[in-house]
């Protein structure tokens, strides 16, 4: 058995881009960062690492993501390692490894980020008040699209 599955929540570094595959189909790339957090077992120092990630969406949900989606806001994110490669102007052969976005949910509006001290809403985890974000989902119908159509 195999799987490729990926889960990331965390804050978009950049707007949203937008391009059109030669199909006409419309494809979104975004900069996401998650942060993690742990405490050094020698100094008691709290420690804390910064991970960035590419991702690309197709389809309607490449449209919506550049309508609601922008720098700073958080998201969640289900999908899947994809890893391209193609040959540079140099002669040299290069590779990048992104995910594919299935589905992803909004984060709440307000510039609320996840940190080790809150919850993704933003409030305290001692509030009992929690939001619902909205879940959108990658189309089963929709093609698979080659990584050499992709025009970045």
């Amino acid at each position: 058995m195999n799987v490729n599955k990926v889960i990331l929540m965390g804050n978009l570094t950049r707007d949203p881009e937008v391009r059109a595959l030669p199909s006409g189909a419309p494809v979104a790339t975004l900069g996401l960062a998650t942060n993690r957090f742990w405490t050094d077992k020698n100094t008691g120092q709290k420690q804390k690492e910064t991970e960035f990630h590419n991702v690309v969406v197709f389809g309607r949900q490449a449209e919506i993501a550049k309508q609601y989606l922008a720098k700073g806001r958080p998201v969640f994110i289900e999908g899947r390692l994809r890893t391209r490669s193609w040959q540079g102007q140099d002669g040299t052969q290069k590779y990048k490894t992104e995910v594919v976005a299935e589905r992803f949910q909004l984060g709440p509006r307000g510039g609320a980020s996840y940190n080790d001290n809150q919850n993704f809403s933003g409030k305290s985890q001692n509030t009992e008040a929690k939001e619902e974000l909205e879940v959108i989902e990658y189309p089963e119908d929709t093609e698979d699209i080659s990584p050499e159509n992709i025009p970045f």
